[in-house]
């Protein structure tokens, strides 16, 4: 495995590969930065690829199992939402859309990292990670996709994310055909890596295996 190209997290040997996740990063990351996640999602029987370069996702998407779902953080979001649109995927999710802008008085690494995540373990990988751009954040992401995908996209978003408004978030998933909003309480911008990174795993795994049930309803029904 190599940190410079895409990276692969496969389930354990005998599981039945349950369906495809191809991950994107968002500002200044890099697919070495997702072991966690990865490892978590491959558990459950999840094949998870991440790429260095939207330009990577295509040549993923050949031959895998089915489901097929892009998984963006940040402006990987963004880019997700866009190759859904053209590419043959079955459903989408984002993490920290930056769909508006908040601009923090503190432009210095230490508060970027404090935006980033409140996760003691993340900060000390991304405090020792030599591949990480430092102050990718402060720059200008993309807009909103002119082609939105009509496939289900769950939107994930931190409720203290200072990077990108959740309530943009939020307003955007209710405007999507297929939209889900999820917002995790006291959540940082990087909420796939944040605090509470198990239950938001959680979500996304909940999301998948209703997808795989062919969106007829909810897996789980609460209350």
């Amino acid at each position: 495995m190599t940190l410079a190209g895409p990276v692969c997290w496969a389930p354990p040997e005998g599981v039945t590969i349950r369906g495809t996740v191809v991950l994107l990063p968002g500002r200044g990351e890099h697919p070495g930065l997702y072991g966690r996640l990865g490892t978590r999602l491959a558990f459950d029987g999840y094949r998870v690829v991440a790429v260095t370069s939207p330009d990577d996702v295509a040549g993923e998407l050949r031959g895998n199992p089915v489901p097929v779902v892009l998984l963006g953080s940040d402006t990987g979001g963004l880019a997700a939402l866009s190759l859904a649109a053209e590419l043959p995927v079955h459903a989408v999710v984002t993490a920290g859309l930056p769909l508006s802008a908040e601009h923090a008085e503190d432009r210095s690494w230490a508060g970027e990292l404090d935006a980033r995540t409140a996760c003691p373990v993340h900060r000390t990988l991304l405090e020792t990670d030599d591949r990480l751009r430092r102050g990718a954040l402060l720059a200008e992401p993309a807009g909103i996709p002119a082609v939105l995908p009509r496939t289900p996209v769950l939107v994930l978003h931190g409720g203290a994310d200072r990077v990108a408004d959740p309530k943009a978030a939020r307003a955007f998933a209710e405007m999507l055909p297929a939209g889900r909003f999820a917002l995790v309480e006291g959540g940082r911008h990087d909420v796939l890596n944040d605090v509470a990174h198990r239950s938001v795993a959680a979500e996304i795994v909940q999301f998948l295996e209703w997808l795989r049930a062919g969106t007829r309803g909810p897996v789980l029904v609460r209350g």
